[in-house]
């Protein structure tokens, strides 16, 4: 054999193969079409920033944006019934179930967790909206009536950040009553003297709209979420008028008094921890009645239960002065021009 063709061939192909790109490293934005390279969109807590577009956020990264330094305790929520109805149309209802479950991780489309805002301690139920469109079923109303117990038990204000298309249908009428059992959950919260805010993100819309998502003491919107009982398609064909332009956005809401404030997402934490700062703070009154209360008590005991002898205010120095030598009540004759 001949040196010339005894040789091994380089595999050129080996040394210039093109490696796999992950399909998860740019995101397109649903408004501007920008693409966004995943850690900066990650950094920027999923807003765009070119335009500002709010995308949806996973509950477990708000969890963290929103507790201090980003710790808090996941609240372990009890299981309900999986399917009570038996419900199939397409697909099996607990196969959507497991679906779901495979897909996000969780059990159901809430998640609930305690921790610190600001210093206070603060409880948060967040919606996954990728889990069924974050529809509200027996186990959401179940996580709800959790937050709301351990807020009052914690004496904590209680946050809901709801981001959901509505009741679920899968469960027909035990999803409907859910909104009588989480209103039952916010007047909990209430009755015991403690703030109950609202973050409405996009979308919010349905029962979950007509229940306790606009019964807060606060509501605070983010910017440009789409917050409604219908939709804008199915108003229009009902009414048949055009709606106004920017209807049942978080703006418009704000012109018309639905909502508070509308805040972008880099600000809500600090305006989060402002707001529960002003509504956790003692009243001035209640301050002041605790205060003369004390002073009354401290006053009306002495030492040994018996009544304290509280101490007789001097006498000022002409008072003394006057009771010794009575001044005349003759005045003095005034002095006469040209006396020396």
């Amino acid at each position: 054999m001949n040196w010339l063709t005894n040789y091994v061939r380089p595999k050129i192909r080996a040394l210039y193969a093109r490696k796999e790109v992950p399909d998860n490293l740019w995101h397109k934005c649903p408004s501007c079409e920008s693409m966004l390279f995943h850690r900066e969109l990650e950094d920027n807590l999923h807003v765009c920033q070119h335009c500002g577009f709010h995308m949806r956020l996973d509950p477990v990264k708000r969890l963290e944006s929103m507790f201090d330094d980003g710790a808090y305790e996941s609240v372990e929520l009890p299981k309900s019934v999986a399917d009570p109805l038996k419900f199939r149309d397409q697909k099996r209802y607990t196969d959507r179930l497991k679906e779901a479950q495979t897909k996000t991780g969780r059990t159901d489309a809430i998640v609930v967790g305690e921790g610190r805002i600001g210093g206070h301690a603060a409880v948060v139920a967040a919606f996954d909206f990728g889990f069924m469109g974050g529809s509200m079923g027996i186990a959401v109303g179940e996580g709800l009536l959790t937050a709301a117990r351990l807020a009052v038990a914690k004496h904590a204000p209680l946050i809901v950040v709801p981001a959901s298309g509505g009741a679920r249908m899968q469960e027909g009428i035990l999803s409907l009553m859910q909104m009588p059992r989480t209103t039952i959950a916010v007047e909990m919260v209430k009755e015991a003297g403690l703030p109950y805010i609202v973050v409405l993100t996009d979308p919010t819309t349905g029962g979950v709209t007509a229940s306790f998502a606009m019964l807060g003491d606060i509501h605070i919107a983010e910017k440009g979420a789409q917050i409604g009982f219908a939709g804008a398609r199915v108003i229009e064909s009902t009414i048949r008028e055009t709606l106004p332009e920017g209807f049942q956005r978080s703006e418009y809401l704000l012109e018309h008094g639905m909502v508070d404030m509308v805040v972008h997402r880099r600000d809500l934490r600090p305006t989060l921890v402002r707001t529960i700062g002003l509504l956790m703070t003692p009243r001035i009154d209640a301050v002041v009645e605790d205060l003369d209360l004390t002073a009354a008590q401290a006053a009306s005991q002495g030492v040994g239960g018996e009544p304290a002898q509280l101490p007789q205010p001097a006498t000022p120095p002409a008072t003394q002065a006057t009771a010794a030598q009575p001044v005349s009540t003759q005045q003095a004759e005034p002095a006469q021009a040209g006396d020396d």
